[in-house]
Protein backbone atom coordinates (compact mmCIF):
# COMPACT_ATOMS: atom_id res chain seq x y z
CA UNK A 1 0.00 0.00 0.00
CA UNK A 2 1.16 3.71 -0.95
CA UNK A 3 0.11 7.02 -0.39
CA UNK A 4 3.19 8.53 -1.95
CA UNK A 5 1.98 11.51 -3.98
CA UNK A 6 4.95 10.75 -6.78
CA UNK A 7 3.23 7.46 -7.53
CA UNK A 8 1.83 7.03 -11.12
CA UNK A 9 -1.45 6.99 -12.27
CA UNK A 10 -2.95 3.67 -12.92
CA UNK A 11 -6.18 2.78 -15.62
CA UNK A 12 -7.43 -0.26 -15.68
CA UNK A 13 -9.83 -0.99 -18.75
CA UNK A 14 -12.00 -3.69 -18.74
CA UNK A 15 -14.37 -5.25 -21.40
CA UNK A 16 -14.67 -8.42 -24.24
CA UNK A 17 -12.59 -9.00 -26.92
CA UNK A 18 -12.84 -6.98 -29.95
CA UNK A 19 -14.43 -4.52 -27.95
CA UNK A 20 -11.63 -1.56 -28.16
CA UNK A 21 -9.27 -2.03 -25.44
CA UNK A 22 -6.34 -2.40 -27.06
CA UNK A 23 -6.65 0.62 -29.33
CA UNK A 24 -8.02 2.98 -26.50
CA UNK A 25 -4.70 1.98 -24.46
CA UNK A 26 -2.26 2.75 -27.08
CA UNK A 27 -4.16 5.91 -27.76
CA UNK A 28 -3.47 6.83 -24.47
CA UNK A 29 0.07 6.03 -24.56
CA UNK A 30 0.02 8.48 -27.77
CA UNK A 31 -1.94 11.06 -26.00
CA UNK A 32 -0.90 11.39 -22.38
CA UNK A 33 1.55 13.16 -21.00
CA UNK A 34 4.65 11.00 -19.32
CA UNK A 35 5.58 7.51 -19.59
CA UNK A 36 2.09 5.11 -19.81
CA UNK A 37 3.47 1.72 -19.66
CA UNK A 38 1.25 -1.00 -21.53
CA UNK A 39 0.45 -4.21 -18.92
CA UNK A 40 -2.24 -5.13 -20.03
CA UNK A 41 -3.94 -8.95 -21.71
CA UNK A 42 -1.55 -9.21 -24.41
CA UNK A 43 1.87 -8.26 -23.30
CA UNK A 44 1.51 -10.69 -19.98
CA UNK A 45 0.15 -13.82 -21.96
CA UNK A 46 3.13 -12.67 -24.86
CA UNK A 47 5.58 -13.73 -21.91
CA UNK A 48 3.57 -16.81 -20.87
CA UNK A 49 4.64 -20.40 -21.68
CA UNK A 50 2.64 -21.41 -24.36
CA UNK A 51 1.15 -24.47 -22.79
CA UNK A 52 -0.41 -22.58 -20.53
CA UNK A 53 -2.05 -20.12 -22.25
CA UNK A 54 -4.50 -18.20 -22.57
CA UNK A 55 -3.27 -18.05 -19.33
CA UNK A 56 -5.25 -14.30 -18.17
CA UNK A 57 -7.24 -14.51 -21.09
CA UNK A 58 -9.25 -17.82 -20.35
CA UNK A 59 -12.68 -17.09 -21.27
CA UNK A 60 -15.93 -17.92 -19.41
CA UNK A 61 -17.87 -21.20 -19.28
CA UNK A 62 -15.22 -23.07 -17.35
CA UNK A 63 -13.78 -24.49 -20.49
CA UNK A 64 -10.22 -25.54 -19.00
CA UNK A 65 -10.24 -26.28 -14.94
CA UNK A 66 -6.89 -27.97 -15.70
CA UNK A 67 -5.43 -23.87 -16.01
CA UNK A 68 -7.89 -22.45 -13.15
CA UNK A 69 -5.04 -23.03 -10.59
CA UNK A 70 -2.80 -20.79 -11.94
CA UNK A 71 -4.77 -17.88 -13.20
CA UNK A 72 -4.92 -16.35 -10.09
CA UNK A 73 -1.51 -16.13 -9.82
CA UNK A 74 -0.98 -15.01 -13.30
CA UNK A 75 -3.03 -12.19 -12.13
CA UNK A 76 -1.57 -12.01 -8.37
CA UNK A 77 1.83 -11.07 -9.90
CA UNK A 78 0.70 -9.04 -12.94
CA UNK A 79 -0.86 -6.50 -10.56
CA UNK A 80 1.55 -7.07 -7.90
CA UNK A 81 3.74 -5.67 -10.95
CA UNK A 82 1.37 -2.89 -12.06
CA UNK A 83 1.42 -1.75 -8.21
CA UNK A 84 5.87 -1.62 -8.34
CA UNK A 85 5.48 0.62 -11.88
CA UNK A 86 3.12 2.91 -10.11
CA UNK A 87 5.51 2.54 -6.85
CA UNK A 88 8.20 4.21 -8.86
CA UNK A 89 6.36 7.03 -10.45
CA UNK A 90 5.42 5.20 -13.80
CA UNK A 91 1.48 5.38 -15.15
CA UNK A 92 -0.06 2.14 -15.94
CA UNK A 93 -2.79 1.37 -18.39
CA UNK A 94 -3.97 -1.96 -18.45
CA UNK A 95 -6.80 -3.39 -20.90
CA UNK A 96 -7.73 -6.96 -19.41
CA UNK A 97 -10.94 -9.36 -19.55
CA UNK A 98 -11.75 -9.89 -15.87
CA UNK A 99 -14.72 -12.32 -15.37
CA UNK A 100 -15.81 -14.99 -12.54
CA UNK A 101 -16.96 -17.53 -15.26
CA UNK A 102 -14.73 -20.40 -14.37
CA UNK A 103 -15.54 -23.37 -13.61
CA UNK A 104 -15.76 -22.06 -9.43
CA UNK A 105 -15.76 -18.30 -8.66
CA UNK A 106 -11.98 -17.49 -7.76
CA UNK A 107 -12.58 -13.78 -6.84
CA UNK A 108 -10.07 -12.60 -8.90
CA UNK A 109 -10.93 -8.97 -9.24
CA UNK A 110 -11.76 -8.38 -5.34
CA UNK A 111 -8.31 -9.48 -4.78
CA UNK A 112 -6.44 -7.67 -7.70
CA UNK A 113 -8.30 -4.66 -6.19
CA UNK A 114 -6.66 -4.78 -2.86
CA UNK A 115 -3.56 -5.01 -4.69
CA UNK A 116 -3.25 -1.87 -6.17
CA UNK A 117 -4.94 -0.34 -2.10
CA UNK A 118 -3.44 3.07 -1.99
CA UNK A 119 -2.72 3.89 -5.61
CA UNK A 120 -4.70 6.36 -8.04
CA UNK A 121 -6.24 3.74 -9.84
CA UNK A 122 -9.59 4.91 -12.80
CA UNK A 123 -11.48 1.50 -13.59
CA UNK A 124 -13.10 1.91 -16.73
CA UNK A 125 -15.37 0.02 -18.35
CA UNK A 126 -15.58 -0.33 -22.10
CA UNK A 127 -18.47 -1.75 -23.95
CA UNK A 128 -19.64 -2.94 -26.88
CA UNK A 129 -22.50 -4.05 -28.62
CA UNK A 130 -22.63 -7.85 -29.51
CA UNK A 131 -23.65 -6.86 -33.19
CA UNK A 132 -20.22 -4.53 -33.51
CA UNK A 133 -18.43 -6.97 -31.76
CA UNK A 134 -19.71 -9.53 -34.46
CA UNK A 135 -18.32 -7.23 -36.96
CA UNK A 136 -15.15 -6.69 -35.57
CA UNK A 137 -14.49 -10.13 -35.53
CA UNK A 138 -15.41 -10.84 -39.11
CA UNK A 139 -12.69 -7.78 -40.11
CA UNK A 140 -8.99 -9.22 -41.42
CA UNK A 141 -6.98 -9.85 -38.20
CA UNK A 142 -3.53 -10.65 -39.68
CA UNK A 143 -1.31 -12.72 -36.87
CA UNK A 144 -4.97 -12.64 -35.06
CA UNK A 145 -7.25 -14.93 -37.12
CA UNK A 146 -7.13 -18.17 -35.04
CA UNK A 147 -7.83 -16.06 -32.08
CA UNK A 148 -11.68 -15.13 -33.14
CA UNK A 149 -14.60 -17.65 -33.58
CA UNK A 150 -16.63 -16.82 -36.41
CA UNK A 151 -19.89 -16.25 -37.24
CA UNK A 152 -21.70 -18.95 -39.03
CA UNK A 153 -25.35 -18.81 -41.03
CA UNK A 154 -26.25 -21.34 -38.18
CA UNK A 155 -24.54 -19.29 -35.17
CA UNK A 156 -24.30 -15.68 -35.78
CA UNK A 157 -23.20 -15.41 -31.82
CA UNK A 158 -20.91 -18.13 -31.35
CA UNK A 159 -21.99 -19.23 -27.18
CA UNK A 160 -18.19 -18.15 -26.58
CA UNK A 161 -18.51 -15.13 -27.78
CA UNK A 162 -21.98 -14.28 -26.18
CA UNK A 163 -20.39 -15.64 -22.87
CA UNK A 164 -18.12 -12.87 -22.94
CA UNK A 165 -20.64 -10.46 -23.71
CA UNK A 166 -22.95 -12.09 -20.24
CA UNK A 167 -20.04 -12.00 -17.92
CA UNK A 168 -17.06 -9.34 -18.20
CA UNK A 169 -19.09 -6.61 -16.55
CA UNK A 170 -19.68 -8.46 -13.34
CA UNK A 171 -20.36 -6.86 -11.10
CA UNK A 172 -20.37 -3.72 -13.26
CA UNK A 173 -18.49 -1.32 -10.44
CA UNK A 174 -16.73 1.35 -12.61
CA UNK A 175 -15.43 4.38 -12.08
CA UNK A 176 -16.25 5.48 -15.80
CA UNK A 177 -17.64 3.85 -18.89
CA UNK A 178 -17.24 4.45 -21.98
CA UNK A 179 -19.52 2.77 -25.26
CA UNK A 180 -16.73 2.46 -28.28
CA UNK A 181 -19.55 1.71 -30.80
CA UNK A 182 -20.32 5.48 -30.47
CA UNK A 183 -17.22 6.95 -29.65
CA UNK A 184 -13.33 6.38 -31.38
CA UNK A 185 -10.78 5.61 -29.47
CA UNK A 186 -9.30 9.48 -29.04
CA UNK A 187 -13.02 10.03 -27.92
CA UNK A 188 -12.53 7.71 -25.25
CA UNK A 189 -9.25 8.87 -24.12
CA UNK A 190 -10.39 12.57 -24.05
CA UNK A 191 -13.42 11.40 -21.88
CA UNK A 192 -10.66 9.39 -19.37
CA UNK A 193 -8.66 12.32 -19.47
CA UNK A 194 -11.78 14.68 -18.45
CA UNK A 195 -12.31 12.09 -15.89
CA UNK A 196 -9.18 12.04 -14.56
CA UNK A 197 -9.02 16.08 -13.96
CA UNK A 198 -11.90 15.73 -12.17
CA UNK A 199 -10.97 12.92 -9.85
CA UNK A 200 -13.61 10.32 -8.28
CA UNK A 201 -15.04 11.78 -5.49
CA UNK A 202 -16.03 9.20 -2.33
CA UNK A 203 -14.74 5.58 -2.42
CA UNK A 204 -13.45 4.44 -5.95
CA UNK A 205 -14.47 1.50 -7.79
CA UNK A 206 -11.52 -0.66 -6.42
CA UNK A 207 -11.61 0.94 -3.57
CA UNK A 208 -15.33 -0.35 -3.12
CA UNK A 209 -14.02 -3.87 -4.96
CA UNK A 210 -11.72 -4.55 -2.46
CA UNK A 211 -13.81 -3.99 0.43
CA UNK A 212 -15.84 -7.20 -0.89
CA UNK A 213 -14.78 -10.42 0.76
Amino acid sequence: MTNDSHAGHIIILNGAPRSGKSSIARAIQEEFEGPWINLGVDTYNAMTPKRYLPGIGLRPGGERPDLEELVPFFYAALYESIAIHAGFGLNVVADLGHHDSYSQPLGILGDCARRLEGFSVLFVGVRCPIETIMQRREMNQEGREALYLRATEETPVPEPVQRWQDEVHRPGVYDMEVDTSVLTALECVEAIRHQLNLGIPGPSAFESLAAQR
